[in-house]
């Protein structure tokens, strides 16, 4: 009797069979593609999101002008605000997307030279004395 068994008696249940299919999981070809979809997809959101809210803002501002009360007055000046926040991610949008292909660009081999003396300070100061031009 296998522990499966066991529990199934002691719930007082059916052992039921279960089909398990195979899954492929598809290799990300380039990231590039993912990361443009991404950027287009969240774009055209945000744009979405603009267009609604000067919508949303045309309607409570009329209705804070016909109705003189200061909340309607409150909800759209905080509904101009989320608007301009909206906005303002627009543009940081923009900004990343600019930064990832900026680093894409600039990966590549880079050449650090240093200079290193090895010596005593005496041998450094003879060194320079003698490189500097006389007087």
């Amino acid at each position: 009797m296998t522990k499966y068994e066991k529990l199934d008696e002691a719930f007082d249940v059916e052992p039921t069979e279960v089909e398990v299919t195979e899954r492929k999981i598809e290799r990300i070809k380039s990231g590039s593609e993912d990361i443009k979809r991404d950027y287009e997809y969240t774009r055209g959101n945000l744009y979405s999101i603009i267009e609604k809210g000067q919508e949303a803002i045309d309607g409570i501002l009329e209705l804070a002008q016909e109705s003189e009360m200061p909340r309607a007055y409150e909800v759209a000046g905080q509904l101009i605000k989320n608007v301009a926040d909206a906005t303002d991610k627009l543009l940081t949008l923009q900004q990343k997307l600019k930064d990832v292909q900026e680093e894409k660009d600039t990966k590549g081999p880079t050449t650090v030279n240093n200079a290193l003396f090895v010596g005593s300070t005496a041998e450094l100061q003879k060194l320079l004395k003698n490189n500097t031009p006389d007087k």
